[in-house]
């Protein structure tokens, strides 16, 4: 008897004894496990990071890259595109003017009306209509004389008071959101199309050309004044309501900036001297590259399978297109390596593109005490279930060093371009109010991402300079910025030179 209960005793001694090696084993590889979580966080953190001293080389690379875009046609990353535009809006401008805006498979009409010095903006309105797809891969003909058609619905349903008196045209400024050859302040021919048009006969052609013959066969009478891009009209439109304004970026799905240059700091610029002595510069920063920038291997994976490798890359690592992106890069290492959310990796986390920037926002800004959006986001859209509070803490310390990161980058691009506007030292009298206008959904929407950027360029200035440095967010100057630009290339301004 004794016997066998000594042996079932030593049997079930052995079973303990193993069901608590496999216990602490299991723990072990847990901790082990993620230990290798957090060391890919740090090295990821550590590669990413940006101190003072770094901002202020990606600062001084912006200004190099500034002059030599400047200098000549293709002498940099930087296109630092002429805009032809000379005179910006200064809040005097009065009357009724209207803006096209065509930036991708949308369009929209506007009508604003202008109340001249201390009036401003009295009234806006505007339509909106979607390209049929047959016209965005058919003739220049035809997609023009689509938009002529919606214009003049929109002209004939205009109330008497906005109407033009006898003899007076109405005038335009037409936002045309694809690579375009400016020739003037109203002409510019199409160099390519994006965001899946195809037009090939447009190609090559003046499209404030093309798209005056399709209002004359619309029997709409109005001219094009200004053709602009976005960025320009947030300038604009920055400037209208405050006259300190001579920088603007947008920070959306794509990042650009523009600013107001010194028309004898424009070597290659070969046409006559402005009155004003200025010419608003269309940079195109978003190719901007130097060694300076701190890539990871995320960053680079990205580019390689993007469809500009090589190109945007300073785009790449700020704007809203792609910061999602990096994150799902890093949390798929993880997973992979780690086994962050299990044995398994989630399939949907293979998927590129699938996590967007406005749902890394929404992890950030998460501040419930368990973390409920980021697992709410987790499974709604990774389909990752059962997240630990430990796991989800650090997928939002992920998306502060990816937004921290980006925020900081951008502003270290606007302290190149007041570099190269010489606002970047104290002067004489004291400090200059400087704003810069800003818009895009990225600057508007990630509260995090715009407080980090905005604090970072005060930290950058110094505290003399802080003080004067204004963000304006100028919203919609593909819109509202056009038409302002009409109002101020207007023909029927008395002093136009």
């Amino acid at each position: 008897m004794k016997k066998a209960t000594v042996g079932a005793a030593v049997v079930g001694a052995a079973t303990v004894c193993a069901v608590a090696a496999l216990i602490v084993n299991h723990r072990m590889r847990k901790s082990s496990k993620w230990a290798r979580a957090m060391a890919i966080l740090r090295e990821f953190e550590e590669k990413c990071g940006t101190p003072d001293a770094k901002l202020k080389q990606v600062a001084d690379a912006m200004t190099v890259e500034m002059h030599a875009g400047l200098a000549s046609e293709g002498g940099s990353k930087l296109k630092m595109l002429i805009t032809y535009v000379d005179n910006l809006p200064t809040g005097d401008e009065a009357g009724v003017f209207y803006a096209l805006d065509l930036g991708g498979t949308n369009f929209r009409v506007l009508r604003v009306q202008l109340g001249g010095k201390d009036g401003g903006i009295i009234h806006q309105e505007f339509a909106e209509a979607s390209i049929p797809p047959n016209l965005m891969v058919g003739t220049s003909e035809e997609l023009f004389d689509y938009i002529a058609a919606e214009l003049a619905k929109f002209v004939a349903e205009e109330e008497e008071k906005f109407q033009q008196p006898p003899g007076k045209q109405r005038e335009l400024g037409f936002t045309f959101s694809f690579p375009v050859m400016q020739t003037s302040i109203n002409s510019g021919t199409i160099m390519r199309w994006t965001k899946g048009f195809s037009i090939d006969d447009a190609v090559g052609q003046d499209v404030v050309g093309e798209l005056t013959k399709a209002m004359k066969r619309k029997g709409v009478d109005m001219r094009v004044s200004a053709l602009v891009n976005d960025t320009v009209g947030t300038l604009a439109g920055g400037k209208y309501t405050h006259n300190d304004v001579a920088v603007a970026v947008i920070l959306g799905t794509g990042t650009n900036a523009a600013y107001v240059e010194r028309v004898q700091a424009i070597p290659k610029w070969h046409g006559p001297m402005p009155k004003s002595g200025e010419m608003v510069i269309n940079m195109e920063w978003g190719n901007f590259r130097s060694s300076h920038l701190p890539l990871t291997q995320y960053d680079h994976a990205l580019d390689t399978n993007s469809l500009n490798p090589g190109d945007q890359i300073f785009e790449k690592m700020t704007s809203g297109m792609y910061l999602g992106e990096i994150l799902r890069r890093v949390l798929l290492r993880m997973a992979e390596e780690a086994g962050i959310f299990g044995d398994e990796v989630p399939p949907k986390l293979k998927s590129p593109f699938v996590l967007r920037t406005p749902d890394m926002s929404a992890m950030h800004h998460d501040t419930s005490s368990d973390l409920r959006v980021v697992g709410d986001k987790l499974k709604d859209i990774l389909e990752i279930s059962n997240t630990s509070l430990k796991t989800r803490r650090l997928v939002v310390e992920l998306c502060n060093i990816v937004a921290t990161r980006g925020a900081r980058l951008a502003a270290a691009g606007v302290l190149g371009i007041l570099k190269k506007m010489g606002r970047d030292t104290p002067r004489q009298g004291g400090p200059q109010k400087m704003v810069v206008a800003m818009d895009g959904g990225l600057y508007e929407h990630y509260a995090e991402y715009r407080t980090c950027l905005e604090n970072t360029l005060k930290e950058l200035l110094g505290d003399e300079l802080a003080t004067s440095i204004v963000f304006e967010h100028s919203n919609d100057g593909s819109g509202i910025g056009a038409a302002l630009l009409a109002a101020s290339n207007s023909m029927y301004l008395e002093d136009k030179s």
